[in-house]
């Protein structure tokens, strides 16, 4: 795709001339014919570089260049004047453009500049998708160093490279999902979907079709062809969470999907071939659901290749402090205010809770701290907001 670029300047001749040329050199070019029009375009669409005269009618280019920063627009501005001087271009610099031109314009400097820009633009853009990356590793990053959660991140790490199939055990709101999550952003298959399914969400009669899609007809509200998870995860890895609720016909059809790495849709006779990862995850104690014949014991032994255990909070509330310090900051940048501070007393408190909701409960508990907490968490907060058992 073709390197946008937006001028800005009420001279239709100038603006016509540098169109001309840049798209010669197979830049895609929009222009403006003053600042109000120009800010509109840049509403609409993220431009490469910005080429924006000092002297326009309505808004000179001061004031749009003001106008950019102040909408935390990124794109590079070089500003053109016919009245430059010293002191225009220090106080175009200092206002942040990234450069300056004196009219008549020099067409080979003005190319070098705008070739250099490119490369700023080029790196902003590359930072911010750097940035995304860390943020979501952050956000899948298991939080505690005690000495559960310190052997669970070295079986992550052991297990994640390969394609073994995980179960994943532990009680509502411990960190199942992070775990899985963790597994999928450490394996080779990272850069390709993660889809995850909650069997316990989805009523018994179309957990087949969410899971292997349908074909046009199958039922009476089959009114297209649809993609199934096991299709959409096709490459990287599908997380079959609350396995424990999956009806029995559907634990044939995923047995077989295992066995074969082949799936059909509801209502088609085709097979359609899969390379997925599967990890599942589920509450409930699934050897004694097989002795209540609720779960297949052959899908069972299938899933269980790599079994880990979540512990429930109350089982690490050594990572109690380190938990509510990272909750502190994520509710802090949610509701776009500066981070609380929480007292060692309070801190304490939190600890001798009886933490039956885990780690999900916890993060509630931060959150409610927040909002009717004084300036700093103190005991009287927690004793105060956290209702005890």
């Amino acid at each position: 795709m073709a390197n946008s670029i937006l001028i800005i300047d009420d001279e239709k001749s100038i603006r016509g001339t540098l169109k001309e040329i840049l798209e010669y050199e197979k830049y895609q070019v929009d222009e403006a014919e003053d600042g109000m029009k120009g800010l509109a375009l840049m509403e609409k669409k993220r431009y490469d570089i910005v080429l924006c005269d000092i002297k326009m009618p309505k808004m000179d280019g001061m004031e749009v260049l003001s106008k950019i920063r102040e909408k935390g627009m990124d794109s590079p501005v070089v500003m053109i004047s016919g009245h430059g001087n010293v002191e225009t271009a220090v106080e175009s610099l200092k206002n942040g453009a990234f450069d300056f031109i004196e009219k008549p314009l020099d067409l080979n400097r003005v190319l070098v500049t705008i070739r250099n820009a490119m490369d700023q633009s080029t790196l902003v853009e590359e930072t911010k998708v750097l940035k995304r990356k860390i943020n979501k590793k952050l956000s899948t990053d298991i939080i505690g160093e005690g000495k559960a959660i310190a052997e669970i991140k070295a079986m992550i790490n052991k297990v994640a490279p390969s394609d073994a199939r995980v179960l994943i055990t532990g009680g509502n709101g411990s960190g199942k999902e992070l775990v899985a999550r963790q597994l999928h952003e450490l394996s080779a298959r990272s850069s390709a979907p993660f889809v995850e399914v909650n069997c316990a969400a989805i009523p018994s009669e179309l957990i087949e079709s969410e899971l292997f899609g349908h074909e046009k007809g199958a039922f009476t509200s089959a009114i297209k062809q649809r993609q199934g998870k096991f299709e959409q995860a096709d490459g990287g890895t599908l997380f079959l969470d609350e396995i424990g609720d999956m009806s029995l016909s559907a634990q044939a059809k995923v047995l077989r999907a295992l066995q074969e790495n082949k799936i059909s849709r509801v209502g088609g006779d085709k097979d359609i071939k899969v390379n997925v990862r599967i990890l599942a995850a589920t509450n409930k104690d699934l050897k004694k659901e097989i002795s209540e014949s609720r779960f297949r014991e052959d899908l069972y032994h299938r899933l269980s290749v790599i079994l880990i255990h979540v512990p429930s909070l109350n089982e690490r509330k050594e990572d109690i402090p380190a938990l509510s310090d990272f909750f502190l900051e994520k509710v802090a940048e949610e509701y776009g205010q500066p981070k609380k501070a929480i007292s060692a007393a309070a801190i304490k408190a939190l600890q001798a809770y009886d933490w039956t909701g885990n780690i999900r409960e916890l993060r509630n508990v931060i959150e409610r701290l927040v909002i009717l907490g004084e300036v700093e968490i103190s005991e009287k907060d927690v004793k105060q907001y956290v209702a005890h058992k």
